[in-house]
């Protein structure tokens, strides 16, 4: 069999749909599946071992281009794909399957897709978590029927990315990083906007107390990230900040990957890297704000997930609707400090 699925845009979302070519593989174990995403995408997908080739989207989050989407459509004849899988919500996204003119082309009911998917699911509601709607997909629509047929989420495939030991190595001697002391990475850029970031006073008392203890800190995220990342940093202690690396904009994404594989425990934000962190196995204290966990949540049981309780939350906005962001400075650093400290009495080596 010979699939195609046309992939998310978001770090997140990409790393969640390897429980899609988890559960096909199970299923189709001599499947050949072929992911549509764009070009940043590609070396996440080749750390997915289920995937066969990632092919290159050329057209950006948001454009349209019926002319492009056609001919990308029809250059995929040739394929002969047997099956799509559209796992974004836009009528766009299932254009290129329909010029395909794959056989099956399966997807959850979206905007105007009637004719475009024709193995269309419309009780996506009955799903709490993306993962299950991912991996439901995978299954005939009267497999899937049903509200929790695909049992808890702790029994679902959860992605696992590979690490490198090679790539990993290379970029520790690239970057002048060492793992003489046990590594705690904190990711605290959050592209969806402010509501969802832990203050960076926060991120440098939990820096502070960690090294004191006899680890090192990493700090990543993309350029953007790179002044919240400065400001942690110039808030540790002085005799401390020698065992702090700004990595955030001096990585690659997969750099990155293999990098937060190389971590203990990881600290972060609702983001795409806290998923990553996830998915390479590592501990994995997730700091929620606006957002909640009730639909996208790391999928690792190596978890602590600390949130406040105030009644504004979870807005999900982008900036606090009271411009108070009490639900993430409320947020003490002691707890995370102990949600650590309890990993490595839990996990210990």
């Amino acid at each position: 069999m010979k699939i195609l699925v046309i992939g998310p845009s978001w770090v997140g979302d990409m790393v969640m749909s390897q429980g899609l070519y988890i559960e096909l593989k199970k299923q189709y174990p001599d499947a050949q599946i072929d992911v549509l995403a764009p070009a940043w995408c590609k070396p996440i997908l080749e750390r997915m071992p289920e995937v066969r080739q990632a092919l290159e989207m050329p057209l950006g989050h948001g454009q349209f281009d019926l002319k492009t989407r056609f001919r990308l459509g029809k250059s995929l004849q040739a394929d002969k794909y047997d099956v799509a899988y559209v796992l974004p919500n836009s009528a766009k996204s299932a254009l290129i399957p329909f010029f395909a003119k794959i056989p099956k082309r399966v997807g959850w009911k979206g905007e105007m897709r009637y004719g475009l998917l024709n193995d269309l699911r419309n009780n996506k509601k009955s799903f709490q978590f993306m993962l299950e709607r991912y991996v439901a997909l995978a299954h005939s629509k009267h497999e899937m029927t049903g509200s929790g047929c695909l049992g808890e989420l702790s029994s679902l495939p959860y992605p696992k990315l590979t690490i490198l030991s090679d790539a990993q190595t290379q970029a520790m001697q690239e970057l002048g990083l060492n793992a003489d002391r046990p590594i705690l990475g904190l990711c605290p850029g959050a592209e969806f906007g402010p509501a969802k970031r832990w203050p960076d006073n926060h991120f440098a008392s939990v820096a502070n107390a960690m090294i004191a203890k006899g680890y090192q800190v990493w700090l990543f995220g993309s350029a953007k990230d790179r002044e919240v990342t400065s400001k942690i940093i110039e808030q540790v202690d002085q005799g401390s900040q020698q065992y702090c690396a700004n990595l955030a904009g001096s990585t690659s994404l997969i750099q990155a990957v293999d990098l937060i594989g190389a971590c203990k425990t990881v600290v972060s934000n609702d983001s795409g890297l806290m998923h990553v962190a996830a998915a390479v196995g590592c501990n994995v204290v997730a700091v929620y704000g606006s957002s909640s966990p009730k639909y996208t949540p790391p999928l690792t049981e190596k978890l602590a997930v600390l949130n406040t309780d105030i009644d504004c939350r979870p807005c999900f906005e982008r900036t606090c609707p009271k411009q108070h962001l009490k639900c993430l400075v409320e947020l003490n650093p002691q707890r995370v400090i102990h949600a650590i400290e309890s990993f490595d009495v839990i996990f210990q080596e």
